[in-house]
């Protein structure tokens, strides 16, 4: 990877950047990411997001941390939290703002144990495909403290389908419609483009349930997204 989402929050960081973040999938077209949205604080952030803050308690690891805006809330809490992320830049920058404890790091590589883990900003896209959410799902449940919760968030995106349900279900068959391809560009940049899934409600429950997770729809949000807490 090129950590070109790295680069970006970088360059805002300290001023240099005139250009957002490109950001497109195998079904739609180019979006922007505002930067500025990254840096956001908990007055502007969704109220999914708020929701998920809110419910944190203890040892918290914030994982996918970007510019480290949720941790730095969870912080100035009092919360003892733990910040990390893929991207080498997310981490320079998380850490300038305040977040000392912030380690590029993946998630299938933490070891220690947390009261809450949060996986926002459409999180079960981590976990790539169907086929590799189970490790995923069993991974993070071994890192709960007795008690503890995973408060993750994603979007049914099977609105984006309509009018090509009948093609989809039946030319990809073996698909599941959440699963897609992800590309980010940054001044002229092309990412590596990654996996990414957007799992609906009743998916995520069903695969929690199968890794000995509970699963508990918190809040469901106006476009299409929820915030759920695995326990």
């Amino acid at each position: 990877m090129k950590d070109i989402f790295g680069k970006a929050l970088v360059d805002f960081l300290l001023g240099t950047n005139d250009k957002d973040i490109i950001t497109s999938t195998s079904i739609s077209e180019n979006d922007t990411l505002p930067l500025s949205y990254l840096f956001r604080d908990y007055n502007d952030m969704p109220i999914i997001e708020k929701k998920a803050l809110d419910l944190s308690y203890g040892r918290i690891l914030d994982v996918g941390c970007g510019a480290g805006s949720h941790s730095l809330y969870l912080k100035s809490l009092g919360y003892n939290v733990k910040a990390i992320d893929v991207s080498e830049g997310a981490i320079i920058v998380t850490k300038h703002r305040g977040v000392m404890n912030a380690q590029k790091l993946d998630v299938l590589d933490v070891m220690v144990q947390y009261d809450t883990i949060l996986v926002l900003m459409n999180g079960t896209g981590i976990f790539q495909t169907i086929k590799s959410t189970p490790k995923y799902l069993t991974h993070l449940k071994s890192l709960l403290s007795p008690g503890g919760q995973i408060l993750i968030d994603s979007s049914d995106i099977k609105y984006m389908y309509k009018g090509q349900e009948k093609h989809y279900l039946v030319e990809n068959s073996d698909k599941y419609y959440g699963e897609l391809d992800y590309y980010l560009s940054y001044r002229g940049v092309k990412e590596i483009p990654m996996k990414w899934l957007y799992l609906d409600f009743l998916k995520l429950k069903t695969l929690s349930n199968s890794v000995g997770l509970t699963c508990e729809l918190m809040f469901r949000g106006p476009h299409h997204d929820y915030l759920a807490k695995l326990s």
